[in-house]
């Protein structure tokens, strides 16, 4: 008895903050159980019960002879303090339950005082003792003693079966350890008459205070022993069914109270308050029948815990009741409805409702498929209203604070397994119902007024359906640029749109890959619909700007557009490989060129005040250029000469022609408002240096002095007299130059800039030129179409001409026509890489 109540205060006892005083505390119990263990051995009282009668006094040795013998170590011989070792009292026997006998022993006291060292810890199966016994009496070392404990050989006590073996120490040395094994009862204490019935009682009390909200009779703590007591003698079966049927009779009683009429507000809150009220009381069970959820109920699987015992009996009796749930569901949705069209509403009880499905495990079934089913007949019926009511900006914000709201509910009140289905139900009835109707109507008008925001809106919004509308539009749009009608700013839109579809790209799309590549398969479709068009026009204009030079941009300005230039012209298909290649080499000539000036004037002295800067053009990559004889100044001739030597001198074997055409130069002139500085080309400048020789010369004159071609003559001395800077008079004014005009300096010339761009007039193309240079462009082509029917039919073998020439137009990416490829077919053959085959002539045959 004393042994187990003692081990109802080991288990209960309050936790000391400090570590230390808890592990002596567990110490101290500890010795006390082996004190007791022992003294059950030594003193047989029989079989305890709960209620024992309190125990008699035994006859104890003086404390003065425990203290000095009597020692407890751990089973790493750790010491025990004072107040521990005072608990234990050193084992003597009485008269009246030992008896001793001695041979040759010569003390004649009536008590044999012993030593007793407990070597080994209290595991949770048994308690080991190890006792060594010495003599305390004065014995010679030669005699022998033999102790018998009393109840004789095979008795039991306490569970302690004590044989001859292990009852008896003889022939053992003083001071030896003997082994002595405590066993478990072989009966277990017996509950008292009626123990069982009363604590059901008082526990039936303690429940049904806490359903009714009145103060508890009993402590806590008491309860909860009570069913661990009724637990440990295998009551636990018993105990938990009167526990249900006790929980299930009060919830049966709640129900009455929700089939009254109320209104849905003031039903939702009772309904609410009855699950709080269910919650906090089986929280305060479950605490009081801990022990019965984690033993019985733990190891029984088919049962449910205390908890959810809980949730189920209030799932089938109040809200699987069909009045009562459908009448929740209805005002769970109206609430939500409500507060959909901007009224405000209680946010919390929806919450706690919503949660009590979830906790119930009814919500997907009861209350989510209603819910998302309402929100599609909403949305439906809003998207095909507000699309025919408001722009498409305005209807994108809408959709998107809607989206915003949906999410909002789901992290305030809505369960998150509800999330996607509900997003997802959205963003089809606002958006995946209306995409190509809201691109249709909006996608232009956004683009056109560069609308960034609302791109940015528009692809973050239709990225949640479906991209590929959004990018069939795209390319839509794309393809209607071109219009042939605008020829003469069709380039300059062209990049300046290539800039703004990049800028939405980058901002608006997120750089997606699929956009960019379906910006590029655009550009290359409108280009080349029509053939050779763009790269003329496209030519034309770079030639313009770098004629203009930096009269209407700088230079880092030009290299830009030159690069944007590029990047258009990689889309031409006629603009191919070999173009790319001359190109990089037409870069590469203005690099060197750089470095080559600046060794030529580290290395030479150039005589007079006249810079002399030269571009060094390798003829393959550049336009072939008519050679034109002109008659310098004797200073430019002599800087040509000493050029010419330097480069020959380092690079031996090449051959240099001046290109007058190209030149440029930067004369200083006076008028009377001041000095200025014109920047002209070589023809203006040899025209102009005239003027410093005399006063007044006629177009013959100047043809005769300068040698210049006298249809660029006439073009230059136009540029000088007739345009914007007329740095020189004519005679007679008129737009165009004629045989007998005669030319003057133009002293009272003025202008706000200091240095003027003087541009030469370019010659208006003819319908000639073009289809000369149509004729040369088919002439750089036929090499490709010659490579591509060798490639084919070197694979092949044999061919018919339909096969052949079906084979070619998908290799070729610019338009070829029949009979041009028919002319390369017959050059072939003619030149043996093919021929025809002699029984059919519509069939050719590769010459290996």
């Amino acid at each position: 008895a004393h042994f187990y109540n003692l081990s109802s205060e080991m288990y209960y006892f309050k936790p000391n903050p400090n570590p230390t005083a808890n592990l002596m505390f567990m110490i101290n119990r500890l010795a006390i159980a082996i004190r007791i263990c022992i003294h059950f051995f030594m003193f047989p009282i029989g079989l305890p019960s709960p209620n024992p009668p309190p125990p008699t006094q035994e006859a104890r040795p003086a404390a003065s002879d425990v203290n000095n013998d009597s020692s407890i170590t751990s089973s790493k011989k750790r010491k025990i303090n004072s107040s521990e070792r005072e608990d234990i009292d050193s084992i003597s026997s009485s008269p009246k339950t030992t008896n001793y006998s001695s041979s040759s022993c010569t003390s004649t006291s009536q008590h044999i005082q012993k030593k007793l060292r407990f070597e080994d810890s209290v595991d949770f199966i048994g308690l080991d003792v190890k006792m060594a016994e010495e003599s305390s009496a004065s014995c010679s070392s030669n005699k022998m003693k033999t102790v018998f404990l009393a109840g004789g050989v095979g008795h039991h006590a306490n569970g302690l079966t004590k044989t001859a073996g292990s009852t008896t120490f003889s022939n053992s040395k003083p001071g030896a350890a003997k082994k002595l094994v405590i066993k478990n009862f072989k009966e277990k204490p017996k509950l008292p008459e009626n123990y069982t019935h009363e604590t059901w009682q008082k526990l039936k009390e303690a429940v049904e205070a806490i359903q009714n909200s009145i103060s508890i009779k009993y402590n806590l703590e008491e309860l909860y022993q009570a069913v661990e007591n009724l637990c440990s003698h295998k009551i636990s079966a018993k105990l938990y069914k009167q526990l249900q049927v006790v929980c299930e009779d009060h919830i049966k009683a709640q129900i009455d109270q929700f089939r009254e009429y109320l209104f849905l507000t003031l039903f939702l809150k009772k309904i609410d308050k009855c699950w709080q009220d269910h919650c906090r009381q089986m929280i305060m069970i479950r605490s009081i029948f801990l022990f019965l959820d984690r033993t019985y109920v733990l190891q029984n699987s088919m049962l449910p815990s205390v908890w959810d015992m809980g949730l189920e009996l209030f799932r089938f009796y109040i809200i699987s009741d069909m009045k009562v749930q459908s009448k929740t569901i209805d005002g769970i949705l109206l609430l939500i409805e409500r507060e959909r069209s901007g009224e405000t509403i209680d946010r919390s009880l929806l919450r706690s409702l919503l949660s009590m499905l979830s906790d119930l495990q009814i919500y997907q079934d009861s209350f989510e498929q209603r819910f998302l089913e309402e929100t599609n007949r909403l949305y439906a019926a809003e998207g095909q209203r507000l699309m025919q009511e408001r722009e498409v900006p305005d209807y994108l914000h809408h959709v998107n604070k809607r989206l915003e709201e949906e999410a909002d509910r789901v992290i305030t009140y809505l369960d998150q397994s509800t999330q996607k289905p509900l997003i997802a139900t959205v963003e089809k009835q606002l958006l995946g119902e209306h995409l190509t109707a809201t691109l249709q109507k909006g996608l232009n008008h956004l683009l056109d007024e560069n609308r960034i925001q609302d791109l940015c809106l528009l692809y973050q919004l239709f990225s949640r359906v479906r991209g590929g509308v959004l990018l069939e539009i795209w390319i839509i749009h794309f393809t209607m640029v071109i219009n042939p009608e605008k020829d003469k700013t069709m380039v300059q839109e062209l990049l300046d749109f290539k800039d703004k579809v990049d800028h939405i790209i980058h901002v608006c799309f997120m750089k997606n890959e699929k956009f960019v590549n379906a910006m590029k398969e655009a550009f290359e479709t409108f280009i080349n619909k029509r053939t050779n068009k763009p790269a003329e026009l496209i030519a034309k204009h770079v030639d313009w700007k770098l004629r203009a030079g930096n009269k209407e941009a700088t230079d880092e300005e030009l290299e830009k557009m030159l690069d944007k230039i590029m990047i258009i012209f990689r889309f031409i298909y006629e603009c191919g490989a070999a173009f790319t290649s001359k190109l990089e080499g037409m870069f590469k000539d203005m690099e060197l060129s750089k470095d080559i000036m600046v060794q030529f004037k580290q290395c030479q002295n150039l005589p007079g005040n006249i810079e002399l800067t030269v571009n060094i053009l390798t003829m393959g990559y550049w336009p072939t250029y008519v050679p034109m004889e002109v008659h310098l100044l004797p200073e430019m001739v002599r800087l040509q000469e000493i050029f010419k030597t330097f480069y020959l001198g380092k690079h031996s074997g090449r051959k240099l022609q001046w290109q007058s055409t190209l030149g440029h130069c930067v004369l200083k002139a006076e008028f009377k408002e001041g000095k200025k500085e014109l920047q002209v080309s070589l023809f203006q400048t040899l025209v102009l240096l005239m003027f410093n020789e005399g006063e007044e010369f006629t177009l013959e004159e100047i043809k005769l002095a300068t040698g210049i071609e006298d249809g660029e003559l006439r073009r230059t001395l136009q540029s000088l007299a007739c345009g914007k800077a007329r740095v020189i008079h004519k005679v007679p004014k008129s737009k165009d130059v004629e045989d007998g005009d005669k030319f003057s300096c133009n002293d009272d010339f003025k202008h706000k800039l200091f240095r003027i761009k003087i541009n030469q007039i370019q010659m208006k193309e003819t319908v000639e030129e073009q289809a000369s240079t149509t004729e040369r462009v088919y002439q750089d082509r036929q090499y490709q179409i010659d490579a591509a029917i060798v490639r084919i039919m070197k694979m092949r073998k044999t061919l018919s001409h339909n096969l052949l020439v079906s084979e070619v137009y998908n290799q070729l990416k610019f338009p070829v026509k029949p009979a041009d490829l028919k002319k390369r077919i017959e050059s072939l053959i003619d030149r043996d890489y093919m021929e025809r085959d002699k029984e059919n002539p519509n069939q050719y045959n590769y010459v290996a």
